[in-house]
């Protein structure tokens, strides 16, 4: 090769060297790699999800009433038991005892009353006869006076006598019903679903901040529902009468319904200083529970907060919420909203951020009520992308073979 040749091979190889590096330096940044997806419609059903327990929307927890040992258990966990059928036995000597002590003295006071009534009787008839004698002179004023001096006495005798006996009275209904509540029957018409007590043990009954003895509960199984727990961000959806989709861990591959039936308006207390999130109780009764059922058995049900039919969604994920922009030293007033939601088109190549109005919320898809029409390409990840992206950032779709050649990490 002659040396003119090879300088102007030189020159050809700088000079595209340098043009490179100009179109390098000025086409500006790489395209971001996206997922799109069309906007369309399709029926829509939002709901919540919740975590929670089985119970009896009726039970007893059957405390004493009555200090004492536990001479008989005559029912067993599980035994179904009818109203006023005997449950227990509490050791009732002593209050047998002082119940027939209050009878004792209400009978010997009703024989007092008996002889008072007697007196005033007999006082009454002497002052009848001295108002004849006095009328007739035969005797003096003052044996008139001693006559209605001593029927009054007899009288206020009398009186006092039967006080005595309505006192007595009481006394004994007060120790007769002592005596009652150490035989304890059942309530209601239920199942035993707990027995915290055995044969010889002794119940003590509670007294201000110290509950007593639980002895035994009783739970109706007729009607059942699920105490659940709701998240504060979900429970603003949730009303009463809306229908809910149950699954019991017992009985798998199982879906029962229920209707909600309360909606707790205050949080559930917790621990001082729990760190867990803040949830509300809400109650789901089962309209159709499986036989046997039992309190305590775990569950998770979704609760129907809302339906539309053909709406207009979106995924999830593709939903992004930013600041508002605000001009320098324009105040935010009181209740207007920060920030704004929205969702990211594909459009010639770049991205262009479209504000949007939302409404339910289902469980892969987000209804938009204003700002789609439907058939637009919105960005729909990845994550990462979405997170970073900007209006009018350069985008291209992203290589479908890289998720075909992506592999999941061995463990």
């Amino acid at each position: 090769m002659t040396r003119n040749k090879k300088i102007g091979l030189g020159v050809l190889i700088l000079a595209a060297a340098g043009g490179g590096g100009w179109y390098a330096t000025h086409r500006g940044p790489e395209p971001t790699e996206v997922q799109v997806v069309k906007v369309g419609r399709e029926d829509l059903q939002a709901k919540v999800s919740a975590n929670g327990k089985v119970q009896a929307q009726r039970k007893v927890d059957m405390s004493a009433t009555i200090p004492g040992q536990v001479t008989r258990i005559a029912v067993e966990e599980g035994d179904a038991v009818k109203k006023g059928q005997f449950l227990l036995q509490i050791d009732p000597v002593n209050p047998r005892s002082a119940a027939r002590s209050s009878e004792a003295s209400l009978r010997a006071l009703e024989r007092d009353v008996e002889s008072a009534r007697a007196s005033a009787d007999q006082a009454k008839a002497d002052l009848d006869r001295a108002e004849k004698n006095h009328k007739a002179g035969i005797i003096p004023d003052a044996d008139l006076d001693r006559a209605r001096t001593a029927l009054a006495t007899r009288r206020a005798d009398l009186q006092g006598a039967e006080r005595r006996v309505e006192q007595a009275g009481a006394s004994l209904e007060g120790a007769q019903d002592q005596l009652s509540k150490t035989t304890v029957r059942a309530p209601m018409d239920g199942i035993v679903t707990a027995k915290r007590v055995e044969e010889g043990e002794v119940a003590v009954v509670g007294v201000l901040n110290q509950p007593g003895t639980v002895l035994l509960q009783i739970s109706d199984m007729s009607v059942v529902e699920t105490e659940m727990e709701v998240d504060e961000t979900s429970i603003p959806s949730v009303k009463l009468s809306q229908e809910a989709l149950i699954r019991i861990d017992a009985y798998p591959n199982r879906t029962f319904h229920g209707v909600v039936t309360e909606v707790g308006s205050s949080p559930i207390v917790k621990e001082a200083n729990s760190t867990e999130a803040i949830k509300f109780k809400v109650k789901i009764q089962i309209k159709d529970p499986p036989e046997g059922i039992k309190p305590g058995l775990s569950v998770q049900a979704d609760i129907l907060t809302g339906f539309r039919a053909q709406a207009i969604v979106v995924p999830i994920q593709a939903l992004v919420v930013r600041d508002i922009e605000r001009k320098p030293g324009e105040s935010v007033k009181p209740g207007a909203p920060r920030d704004e939601e929205g969702v990211y088109l594909m459009d010639a190549g770049k991205a262009k951020f479209l504000p949007i109005q939302s409404g339910l919320l289902g469980e892969l898809s987000l209804e938009v009520t204003s700002g789609l029409k439907g058939g637009e390409t919105v960005i729909s990840g990845p994550f990462k992308a979405l997170r970073t992206l900007k209006p009018d950032d350069p985008v291209k779709l992203e290589d479908p073979k890289k998720k075909k050649d992506a592999k999941p990490a061995e463990n």
